[in-house]
């Protein structure tokens, strides 16, 4: 446990070189990679989340690609098409994008439904099916996904079912004003001039590890009493789904792995209750949002000792 925790020690200081000061953001995104899911930050244009995710990619130095959503993109835009080849005689398959290690997602919002959902499969399975093929996606496979706040003119919400794709929400939030000075000073690394610490068999090697992670009965007891008390609470028309108290299990998991241990205890399971579940809930209309909501829960279930 100590040379993965020197390992993702070195990953998250690579990060943070280029996103400064924002620790947990930082840290929250190194879960997510660990536990084989996917982020969705939802936040204000121009706070550092295309540099979040070039700078997660060059760290463990895989490939990294952003795709731009619009309004008239297409499915085959962000997956690829098979087209005809007169020298073979045969159709080929040519990726799109998404065949990347890391791949930024910008404004997945303001694409149609129908393009969203060309990235449920690739985000649940890691692979794409086009024309009665199945194509694997390059692994280690992250999505790292922007949204911008559905006040914005032209957006398109996500569903429940795309909502549910993504292991962690997250808000990234202004610098504060010491670090934003420190980044006009030009204290903050480019992306794209960091110089990889992992690689991509020590980050599948690192997300084993993390699959190894002890959960005993005091912590699923105390997982389950969460999710249990979102079902029927007041406060929600809608609670977690099974895959949510997964998703959360798999991300404490990944924590206890970055704090150095092979076991996961309660706190580890609070801390990433509300990055985990809040956008998997739906509120009731005129009552809290869904992060109040799951903030209210939290405090009403004791945590086990």
């Amino acid at each position: 446990m100590s040379d993965a925790r020197d390992q993702i020690g070195r990953l998250e200081a690579a990060i943070a070189r280029s996103v400064v000061g924002k620790p947990e953001v930082v840290r929250l995104a190194v879960v997510g990679l660990l536990a084989r899911g996917h982020l969705l930050i939802e936040d204000t244009p121009g706070v550092g989340k295309t540099t979040l995710a070039a700078a997660l990619a060059r760290a463990i130095g895989g490939r990294f690609q952003r795709i731009q959503f619009t309004s008239d993109m297409l499915p085959a835009d962000v997956l690829g098409v098979t087209v005809w080849q007169p020298d073979r005689g045969e159709f080929v398959f040519k990726p799109g994008p998404l065949f990347a290690n890391v791949v930024l997602a910008d404004e997945i919002n303001r694409t149609t439904p129908k393009t969203q959902s060309s990235l449920l499969e690739a985000m649940n399975e890691a692979q794409v099916s086009i024309d009665h093929s199945t194509h694997p996606l390059p692994r280690p496979f992250m999505v790292l996904a922007t949204q911008n706040p559905r006040e914005y003119e032209g957006t398109y919400p996500l569903p429940e079912s795309q909502l549910d794709r993504f292991l962690l929400r997250i808000r990234m939030g202004y610098p504060l004003l010491d670090d934003e000075k420190t980044i006009l000073r030009g204290g903050s690394t480019p992306p794209d001039t960091l110089e990889p610490v992992l690689d991509e068999g020590a980050v599948l090697a690192l997300q084993a590890d993390a699959e190894q992670v002890r959960a005993g009965d005091a912590v699923l007891d105390y997982l389950m009493a969460l999710v249990s008390a979102t079902r029927r609470s007041p406060l929600l028309a809608l609670g977690v789904s099974p895959r949510g108290s997964m998703a959360l299990l798999r991300a404490a998991r990944a924590a206890a792995l970055a704090d150095g241990r092979d076991w996961v205890v309660p706190d580890d399971v609070k801390r990433l209750a509300l990055p985990a579940l809040a956008h998997r809930v739906i509120p009731r209309t005129g009552g809290l949002d869904g992060e109040g909501a799951v903030r209210a829960i939290l405090g009403e279930i004791p945590v086990p000792r």
